[in-house]
């Protein structure tokens, strides 16, 4: 698996909330949802996204946003319409009871707004997280991004739309399962769009050098790595590769395997079922004194104190 799909895995929409706006300026909508990501696609008029750090990004017809959280988020017809006499909306259904109110928005096949046919429609949809494996992909994106949309985006989201108001048996799980492609299609967009600036661990697949390598350190993380042995997945010398990996990567091979282990760790940590000897072995280390003293050297802390620390937080 390649790194993109694994961090992934991490945002799901399990019981997304998706829904078409149709509004009629001038409107404000409040994100108070703390969700890791929120998209947003317009199919027609457009919007003024602003967050938390002041930023406005204008968003248009044809075009999708996706806004890193969990800080809240504004979106407006206009700059200053939260300044001045307006339909406001506030989005929160992921917190606890929030059923009533979301579905207060659920206005006949998951259509909602101060319109029929309003000069704005935007689809609207939030992500939750999974364990916390999700948060170097979070890192690798910037507060607020938007690309252009082919056509064809537009229309699966609208059938997705009329799939969650229709309510029929396995709706839920078509409409998480499109969404998680929107998603995975607009990431991917951005960081092809990024070219040299998009994330290391994306760009280093593409490689015919360091590709090789990354395929079978996410494919075996536990197994036994050596230099030597992820230069002949590569199919190149042990030199060669050692060199190319590190000006593609800006580290190390194995520098970057540890790294990764690390961030694997975290997540199985997360599973209290697990012993932290069986986690040990599932990210390659050979005994549980090793794996702490390796953790602590990337975290600071052990695994044991990490996770209770997770367990205050709960």
């Amino acid at each position: 698996m390649d790194p993109l799909s694994e961090l992934l895995g991490g945002i799901r929409a399990e019981g997304a909330v998706i829904s078409e706006a149709l509004l009629e300026a001038p409107w404000t909508i409040r994100f108070e949802d703390e969700a890791p990501l929120t998209m947003l696609t317009f199919a027609r008029g457009g919007a003024t996204l602003l967050t938390a750090d002041g930023t406005e990004t204008e968003v248009s017809a044809g075009q999708t946003a996706v806004v890193r959280g969990p800080k809240p988020f504004l979106l407006a017809d206009a700059p200053d319409s939260a300044d001045r006499p307006h339909t406001e909306y506030r989005v929160s259904c992921f917190e606890p009871g929030a059923d009533e109110q979301c579905a207060a928005f659920d206005f006949g096949e998951g259509r909602w707004g101060n319109a029929e046919a309003g000069a704005t429609a935007v689809f609207v949809g939030a992500y939750r997280a999974i364990g916390r494996r999700h948060e170097r992909l979070l890192r690798a994106l910037p507060p607020t991004l938007v690309i252009d949309d082919p056509s064809e985006v537009c229309g699966w989201l609208e059938e997705a739309v009329t799939e969650a108001g229709d309510r029929r048996p396995g709706s839920q799980a078509l409409v998480d399962r499109l969404f998680d492609w929107g998603l995975v299609c607009t990431i991917r967009s951005w960081f092809d769009r990024e070219g040299p600036q998009a994330p290391a661990w994306y760009r280093g697949f593409a490689d015919e050098v360091v590709g090789p390598a990354l395929r079978a350190i996410h494919a075996e993380p536990s197994r036994p790595w050596t230099v030597a042995a992820l230069a002949a997945e590569s199919r190149v010398s042990r030199a060669l590769f050692a060199r190319r990996f590190t000006e593609v990567m800006g580290e190390a091979p194995m520098s970057y395997l540890t790294v990764w282990r690390m961030d694997l760790a975290q997540e199985l940590l997360t599973d209290t079922e697990r012993t932290i000897a069986q986690v040990a072995k599932a990210v390659g280390y050979a005994d549980a004194f090793g794996f702490s003293a390796a953790f602590k050297r990337r975290l600071g802390m052990r695994p044991s104190d990490f996770r209770a620390e997770l367990a205050g937080a709960a």
